[in-house]
């Protein structure tokens, strides 16, 4: 207290000087309309530069809840698409009767570990058994597929990277339909996949879209990539293309999870098949 004593009466001339100045100015500002308005205008400019400001920083801090918001929501219109349900149609009496079926469910993630550097590469997201997910379920992103569950415990899933040596997954060209497969590239490029085992039929072109074929995990036409280079690899019965993949594997934020109702149906014939050859 003694030592702001001190200070105050070390400094009297200054704090005198201040108290005057700003009384002068107030004064002036009341008296005069033209003056009283250019101030409350610059303040209103300055205050609202401020709140602009602070309204900035609460939707910087806001982001991970408005995010998890749009996924969600974009979780909820994949399950409205057409490509989500299974069109069961029965003519009978030249009456059409169509029931649709929800085929694809989706269970939107959050990605909380990842990896695109590796030989073999994969990424883990916050929801598990517990949510519905179970190991062999495709995975998504908004600009493509991601790659398949691999290992689910009550609350996590860890997924397999289509930059995987292991991954490969049922594609086709988006404009003549030749189904054909896609794998990572070989150079281990997270940007760069290889189209494999298309007809020789098939005239393919560069800027082409490669996209799902429906008969995997997927439904059909989710984006895998853009035809890049017509090169052949081996040669033989088939094409072999390289592809620039749609997803950036090293951006990844959320995921869908792809819940096929009638995979284990599927599986269950496609089994029984292979019993009998």
């Amino acid at each position: 207290m003694r030592n702001l004593w001190i200070f105050i009466s070390k400094y009297n001339a200054f704090f005198l000087f201040l108290i005057f100045e700003v009384t002068s100015l107030i004064i002036y500002v009341k008296n005069n309309s033209f003056q009283r308005a250019e101030f409350i205008n610059s303040a209103n400019k300055v205050t609202g530069g401020l709140y602009a400001k602070a309204d900035e920083f609460y939707g910087y801090l806001s982001l991970k809840e408005v995010n998890d918001s749009l996924a969600r929501e974009n979780a909820h219109l994949r399950n409205t698409l057409k490509s989500s349900v299974y069109a069961d149609t029965v003519t009978k009496h030249k009456v059409t009767d169509t029931v649709y079926k929800q085929q694809y469910d989706y269970i939107v993630a959050r990605v909380i570990n990842n990896s695109v550097n590796h030989n073999n590469n994969y990424l883990t997201i916050n929801k598990g058994s517990k949510q519905g997910i179970a190991k062999g379920m495709g995975v998504i992103c908004n600009k493509g597929i991601v790659g398949k569950v691999v290992f689910v415990s009550d609350h996590f899933s860890l997924v397999q990277s289509l930059l995987h040596k292991d991954s490969q997954f049922s594609a086709m060209l988006a404009d003549n339909k030749e189904i054909g497969h896609v794998e990572w590239s070989d150079d281990m490029d997270p940007h760069k996949g290889i189209l494999k085992d298309v007809s020789n039929n098939a005239r393919p072109k560069v800027g082409e879209w490669v996209v799902t074929s429906g008969y995997s995990l997927f439904p059909k036409g989710v984006p895998i990539g853009k035809i890049s280079s017509l090169r052949t690899k081996g040669g033989g019965y088939s094409l072999n293309m390289e592809i620039t993949l749609s997803v950036d594997f090293s951006k990844l934020e959320y995921v869908n999870v792809v819940d096929n109702k009638f995979s284990k149906e599927q599986e269950a014939l496609e089994a029984q098949q292979k019993k009998d050859e």
